[in-house]
């Protein structure tokens, strides 16, 4: 196991699979505690299971982001396991392609549930997680944005892309709000990552080469590449860098 968060405590959303579940288990492998939040109680178990197997240590919360209760409830059952918090990691998102639109096609329901989770389930997570990260002399945030923030689309998912876009202004109040109290905070806009979310697209070999004919890296990111941006914003080694923006995406938005 490795020691760039030897000593801490990472609250993980979204935790259940994909980006979620890599982050759990790449954090514990480099010392943190997980606290893992996800509204899907088997895929949890998995998560669970795989950070155990490699000899982390892991308290799992079934909650839905959204729910401002259930949120508070998990940070004091993962604060109450391991003492303290001193990472926030907010990956929890959905994107919906089949009802998630342009604003002419996007129904109410739609955009208030995504924005609920991609952005309110933030808000609640920095709302109750950051005064543990403030008493335990301060830490950092990461928030999963995307490059949907970054540009337009002709294939138009606008309720996500509002979502990530918000999620930059509030990362940035973050940084300014709390620096006098030793919390950073940092955002990363992942291209395209190849994760069960993405898997309509993704079983289409076809679709993947065309794909990567846009990303001068000439592949997919997996999860892993975002995870290790991750771990470099919450550890020590960024311990200068906050209301940043890192782009992890092959170089598709240079192109």
């Amino acid at each position: 196991m490795g020691e760039r968060l030897r000593d801490k405590v990472a609250l993980i959303t979204g935790a259940g699979m994909g980006m979620g579940r890599e982050a759990c288990e790449v954090f514990a492998g480099e010392g943190a505690g997980i606290v893992a939040l996800d509204v899907d109680e088997a895929a949890l178990a998995e998560t669970a299971a795989a950070v155990a197997d490699g000899g982390g240590e892991i308290v799992t919360c079934i909650a839905d982001v959204a729910d401002e209760a259930a949120v508070a409830a998990a940070v004091e059952a993962g604060c109450a396991r391991f003492g303290g918090l001193h990472i926030i990691y907010n990956n929890a998102g959905v994107l919906w392609r089949d009802k998630d639109f342009g604003v002419l096609q996007t129904d109410d329901a739609v955009w208030d549930r995504v924005m609920a989770i991609n952005l309110k389930g933030m808000v609640w997570v920095c709302k109750y997680g950051i005064p543990k990260l403030i008493q335990a002399g301060g830490g950092a945030v990461v928030n999963i944005g995307s490059v949907s923030a970054l540009l337009g689309d002709p294939v138009p998912q606008d309720a996500y892309t509002c979502s990530k876009g918000a999620v930059i202004s509030l990362t940035r109040s973050l940084a300014v709000q709390f620096a006098d109290r030793n919390v950073r905070a940092n955002c990363i806009h992942p291209g395209f990552v190849d994760t069960p979310m993405q898997a309509e697209k993704t079983v289409s070999q076809e679709w993947i080469a065309g794909a990567c004919e846009y990303i001068p890296l000439g592949r997919l990111a997996q999860p892993r590449d975002i995870v290790n941006a991750a771990l470099f914003l919450a550890s020590d080694e960024a311990a200068y860098i906050t209301g940043a923006e890192l782009v992890v995406d092959g170089g598709s938005m240079v192109v």
